[in-house]
């Protein structure tokens, strides 16, 4: 028996993660599309990585010219609106030619149309939702879909009960994965994995680069940058000395066969998207989360939160983030490394394993 399924969303960890619990299906099998955006922002020709990894894993990507609110007025604001129908119309066009028999939405802007389009079409759908502060796509999506599965039962005030359902987060099978080491460190010392996303973070790394010699003294570093600043900063690093070298690995982007390497880390130092504070919770792995500020409703903060209350990390706000304010705070939590690493092993256990197999279950049943 074979079945379609149209995958469609901005959050693409959650995402891979049930592409893969649904290619382990035999019956039914499944032939898989994702209707998601070409580039990351208005105005930018960096590639999403959902348009570059799918294609890679024989998933067929279509792009969908969607169109978004913006919080604030730029000169892409009115050519994004302008996109808002375009998106809908291909949505409607695409979904009656692929005529799949669920559509799996990890919100974001582009799922909208998707969703909107499924609805009109009676195509059944499930709209995933990871954080604790609901957006407003997914609040719209919720609207849309026949099952609504949500990470955490705090977010269930924001859609209706009778269709709301609590799966966890899906979880990447590859973060549990440790054996694709990209770069093997000449000595033995405490490992940090320091990432600001797939477009990187640039204040992050302007103060981890400020630290470096400090840094790599007592620390190995595994630095992922991010696409918008790696051209700028490899030309800097061929030209450190080697000490400094042997102790750090920069890269723009770890694929997702190396990011349990990555994660396998002793301190973790990056962001609080949903996906991030989920994955490093599951691996039990202290952390120092600096959410991006001006989220919707504050969310990253919000996720942050849930890892340090239960004391396996601490938050720095971006305002108060400063070169010598991240060496102190990486300085502190080692040297108190077994009182973080011990609350951090005991929220692992909170977390659902199953979140992806209990989400690929309720598919197969709107499919039928």
């Amino acid at each position: 028996m074979k079945k379609t399924i149209v995958i469609t969303g901005t959050h693409l960890t959650p995402a891979l993660a049930i592409i893969e619990e649904l290619k382990k299906s035999s019956s039914p099998k499944w032939e898989i599309y994702y209707l998601g955006r070409r580039y990351t922002m208005e105005g930018k020709k960096n590639q999403s990585p959902e348009s570059l990894l799918l294609p890679q894993k024989k998933i067929k990507f279509i792009n969908i010219p969607a169109g978004r609110l913006q919080r604030r007025f730029t000169v892409w604001t009115i050519p994004s609106l302008l996109k808002i129908p375009l998106g809908f119309i291909a949505s409607l066009y695409h979904l009656n030619k692929i005529k799949p028999d669920v559509i799996c939405s990890f919100g974001g802007y582009v799922s909208v149309p998707v969703m909107a389009a499924g609805k009109i079409l009676s195509i059944p759908s499930l709209t995933h939702e990871q954080t604790t502060v609901v957006g407003l796509a997914n609040r719209i999506n919720g609207y849309f879909a026949d099952l609504v599965a949500i990470t955490f039962p705090q977010s269930k005030k924001f859609f209706p009960a009778s269709k709301t359902i609590v799966t966890g987060n899906p979880l990447r099978p590859e973060i549990f994965q440790k054996d694709n080491n990209l770069y093997q460190f000449s000595q033995k010392k405490p490992q940090i994995y320091i990432t600001g996303g797939s477009q990187g973070a640039q204040i992050i790394n302007k103060a981890v680069w400020s630290i470096l010699p400090q840094l790599t003294k007592k620390y190995n570093l595994i630095h992922q940058c991010g696409a918008n600043d790696y051209p700028k900063l490899i030309k800097k690093y061929q030209k450190l000395p080697k000490k400094i070298k042997d102790s750090y690995f920069l890269v723009d982007y770890i694929r997702p066969k190396s990011i349990g390497w990555a994660l396998d880390s002793d301190l973790i130092i990056g962001r609080s998207g949903a996906n991030t504070v989920l994955e490093i919770a599951a691996l039990g792995k202290p952390a120092i989360l600096i959410p991006l500020p001006k989220t919707s409703q504050n969310e990253q903060f919000f996720n942050a939160l849930y890892l340090t209350n239960h004391g396996g990390g601490v938050i720095i706000e971006q305002k108060n983030l400063s070169e010598k304010k991240l060496l102190k705070t990486i300085d502190h939590i080692f040297a108190n490394f077994e009182k973080y690493q011990a609350k951090a092993k005991r929220l692992k256990k909170e977390i659902k394993l199953d979140a992806s197999s209990r989400i690929v279950n309720k598919l197969q049943k709107l499919a039928q």
